[in-house]
């Protein structure tokens, strides 16, 4: 019984200290991840609706792929992994921990036989004086050596940078340390949406799961502008923002301008410019009636959809304007309106309404009224994203341990060179952990310099 247990647990020792379980595992990360940016994450269920079937939806939805990376099994991905990297770890370390710790200061005829590079050397002097020789040399062009004595025979032993065996497991830790900063990051922060409209403020932030997180700060829009091109397709849109804590101004936070890619950060909650829309107020159009018969115009203001009435009993509605026709109108540019215009006991008329510059294009409607548009107040509110994420600086460590850890592993390597003076002369071995063929140059070079010295 004993034995079936400890064969069992052998097997699931072997098992998470399996590289191909580590092949496996970090497959299946990337092809989920792959998953996870090719459907959006975190979209109201209309959006999903909106490009695919009930049935398609109620799957993906019971699958988690809607948020992906909160889902049970993709953090029971990470966690096999990472209970993989520490077996592994476990498992390989105390060796490569001797090799570093506890290196071979002797090399006798067998170590010998076993190292890539051996030269003996013949050099004039007593075996004292030898010592001294290949103790100063090896200080000078490779290593402090340390000198031992055994069976007749001085043993000087020299390395360069022995940690960088360990470069592997600075990886495995610093994959562990971003998996738990991951982690961190998805139990303790959220991500949401707040929209602002100009001159407005917000202290609370509806999370992507629907949960109100009380920021215990006003964050404020002063001001909101769009620019766009000549496509009509926008080309910035920036928010003024000012962060208001304990009743006063955050300094450095005052009227903050933030666009995409250059977000405001406050206590750990980061606002990224996202969207922009227009606010609930809408936009205030500005007119201009002139009865063609003559007389003085008159200036008229309306809000979308509003009903207006004009002189000699017909009425108008602004149903959609904008600042600049050109993306719409070829040849035309400047503000321009789509009305309904009713005349007296008729039926709407929708059309299109410019400038006062184009007053032979407005005179094509509007019966016995000239009306044209002479632009709009507009106020908009700002749509923000906003991600709080206490564990990012604990995956900003590990992806400077990550950095070291390669460098060590890939660009570093443990060269280790012997020498064994007995009174027939010197015998100088050496090895690299990497780059064999770059070493032996090394090494041969190491052999000139003492036959010359």
């Amino acid at each position: 019984m004993t034995t079936n247990k400890r064969g069992f647990a052998q097997e699931v020792w072997d098992f998470f200290c399996s590289l191909r379980l580590s092949i496996f595992l970090l497959i299946g990360l990337a092809l989920v991840s792959i998953i996870g940016t090719i459907i959006p994450q975190g979209q109201p269920p209309r959006e999903y609706l909106a490009t695919l079937s009930e049935t398609k939806f109620r799957l993906y939805s019971s699958l988690g792929f809607f948020d992906m990376y909160h889902s049970w099994w993709f953090i029971l991905l990470l966690y096999l992994l990472t209970l993989n990297l520490i077996c592994c770890s476990i498992k390989r370390l105390p060796r490569v921990w001797k090799v570093v710790s506890e290196p071979v200061l002797e090399m006798d005829e067998n170590f010998e036989k076993s190292l890539p590079n051996v030269k003996d050397l013949k050099l004039k002097g007593t075996k004292e004086e030898l010592k001294e020789r290949m103790a100063s040399f090896l200080s000078a062009e490779f290593a402090a050596p340390v000198i031992t004595e055994k069976n007749g025979a001085y043993h000087l032993f020299a390395q360069k940078s022995p940690w960088c065996r360990l470069g592997v497991y600075v990886v495995h830790l610093s994959i562990i340390v971003i998996f738990v900063g991951a982690l961190i990051g998805s139990f303790f922060g959220y991500k949401g949406y707040v929209s602002i409209p100009e001159g407005g403020a917000i202290s609370q932030v509806q999370t992507q799961g629907g949960k109100m997180i009380n920021l215990g700060y006003e964050v404020r829009c002063e001001k909101f502008s769009v620019t766009f091109y000549d496509t009509g397709a926008p080309k910035e849109f920036k928010s003024i923002l000012t962060v208001v804590d304990n009743g006063k101004p955050v300094p450095g936070l005052t009227s903050r301008p933030i666009i995409v890619n250059d977000p405001l950060t406050y206590k750990g909650t980061t606002f990224y410019q996202s969207s922009y829309g227009q606010s609930d107020e809408g936009a205030l159009y500005h007119l201009t009636v002139r009865d063609r018969k003559g007389g003085a115009p008159v200036q008229l203001t309306a809000r979308q959809g509003e009903r207006v009435a004009l002189p000699g009993g017909s009425f108008l509605s602004v149903m959609e304007a904008t600042m600049d026709v050109r993306p719409f109108l070829k040849g035309f540019d400047g503000p321009g309106a789509q009305v309904e215009f009713t005349p007296a006991g008729g039926n709407p008329q929708p059309f299109v309404i410019l400038s006062d510059k184009y007053e032979s294009f407005n005179a094509q409607h509007g019966g016995d009224l000239l009306i044209t548009f002479n632009g709009m107040d507009q106020k908009f509110y700002t749509g923000l994203q906003v991600a709080h994420d206490p564990g990012v600086w604990v995956v900003w460590a590990g992806c400077f341990l990550m950095v070291v850890g390669i460098c060590m592993a890939f660009f570093m390597s443990h060269k280790r060179v012997w020498a064994r003076v007995t009174d027939s002369g010197v015998t100088l071995g050496g090895s690299a952990s990497k780059n064999p063929a770059g070493f032996e140059i090394c090494f041969d070079d190491l052999v000139e310099k003492v036959n010359k010295a």
